[in-house]
């Protein structure tokens, strides 16, 4: 995670306007959508299969972490 943490940063520095995004069966599991919220990503996607799972992980991060300046660095 910590190298995609790095040249998400970096990227964003150089163009602030980049759209960030994960894609695959990573998309699709809550660890990795967790860390994808931290990082500042813009969205994942998955396949079919793992839609609900993946809709039910960004929605219930999106709950815990509304109000919070930055998404809650635990998993």
């Amino acid at each position: 995670g910590e190298l995609l943490t790095i040249g998400a940063d970096r990227a964003r520095e150089a163009q602030p306007s980049l759209t960030l995004s994960i894609c695959g069966e990573h998309g699709g599991n809550p660890a990795s959508i967790a860390f994808c919220r931290r990082a500042g990503f813009d969205y994942v996607s998955c396949s079919p299969f793992r839609v609900p799972v993946a809709r039910l992980a960004a929605a219930h991060f999106a709950i815990r972490d509304r109000g919070a300046k930055r998404p809650d660095p635990m998993y």
